[in-house]
């Protein structure tokens, strides 16, 4: 394995995404690898595009969202591009609070019903 390229099935493992996943990523455009006759070759900039898509994807965003983002440095620049990241990272972090909010009251309310279970059991001892 080389440092400056990866074949298609070498950055599948690097990034543990499988065949489908990258091969869709190329067919929306989001990655463009080099290919010699029917083989892929990934160099330094479709491996660091590929870590910036699953970041965001971690976080929530849509392919949509990033493939835009990616598209903002090749038209407009680094500054535009880091603008328009600290817009989406502000509006997913809302959503991730607001996620982060229904998921601690369900976990609220499952304890309180496991609670409730065992208090029962307890009582029905016999």
């Amino acid at each position: 394995m080389t440092e400056t390229r990866l074949s298609f099935k070498e950055m599948c493992a690097r990034f543990d995404v499988t065949p489908r996943t990258l091969r869709y990523y190329e067919y929306i455009e989001l990655l463009a690898p080099e290919k010699e006759g029917r083989a892929r070759f990934y160099g330094p900039r479709e491996m660091a595009r590929l870590k910036l898509i699953l970041r965001g994807r971690r976080f929530g965003f849509s392919l949509e969202e990033i493939r835009q983002w990616l598209l903002i440095y090749g038209k407009k620049g680094e500054r535009p591009q880091l603008q328009a990241w600290l817009q989406l990272a502000d509006r997913q972090l809302v959503e991730l609070e607001k996620q982060k909010a229904e998921l601690d009251a369900s976990i609220a309310d499952l304890r309180a019903l496991r609670e409730t279970a065992v208090q029962e059991m307890d009582r029905l001892v016999e």
